[in-house]
């Protein structure tokens, strides 16, 4: 579920549309968790689906560590991946703000830790990295596990709209790790190792 203080807007026409905040969203806010009503469609369910529907989830969906494809019910799937994202995901089923997002602007990802299938080059941002490819998160997890742990502790200083959809021992673990940060776990764990998969599956 996406934060309740968001809205899709119509932002460009290289990017289509996006999630806007309406309100200030500080720092260290939760701003997406994966609950019980996004769609888990796992590699032999893909198979199956009819063409435009295997189309539409490649468009609005992410791939999680074990190769699944996750479909948002909300406008979460419509949040566009940016170089300098604002928010960011952790390896705990949730994103947190990593700045404050100001109302109109945008909420953003990057892609490079969503497994995406295929390289694609992304607007320019001004930033040494163009394009995303599949293996971003094997070369940039060590400074994204830098970023989890300097913005994490903002998370249990704020009121949590969200935080009911998080399972408790889901969240009784993120706390632990705030408090110690060597235990925190690693953004990492969310690569799906699709060579491994493969050779169990083929």
């Amino acid at each position: 579920m996406i934060h309740p203080n968001t809205e899709v807007r119509f932002i460009s026409k290289e990017k289509g549309y996006g999630v806007v905040a309406t309100r200030l969203i500080p720092r260290g806010t939760i701003t997406w968790v994966q609950d019980d009503l996004d769609q888990i469609f796992t590699r032999e369910k893909i198979e199956n689906l009819n063409p435009h529907i295997k189309k539409y989830l490649d468009t609005y969906s992410f791939t999680n560590k074990n190769g699944e494809m996750v479909l948002c019910w909300d406008n979460g799937k419509f949040v566009n991946h940016s170089f300098n994202p604002s928010c960011f995901s952790i390896p705990y089923d949730f994103e947190i703000a990593i700045r404050d997002i100001y109302p109109h602007e945008e909420l953003t990802d990057d892609y490079g830790y969503l497994n995406v299938e295929q390289p694609f080059h992304a607007v320019d941002e001004n930033t040494f990295r163009k394009s995303v490819y599949p293996d971003d998160i094997l070369n940039f997890y060590k400074e994204w596990d830098v970023v989890i742990k300097e913005n994490a502790p903002k998370v249990l200083e704020l009121e949590q709209s969200l935080i009911t959809l998080i399972p408790a021992n889901t969240w009784k673990e993120f706390v632990n790790a705030v408090h110690n940060p060597n235990s925190m776990r690693s953004i990492l764990e969310c690569h799906y190792q699709r060579e491994a998969v493969n050779s169990i599956l083929f």
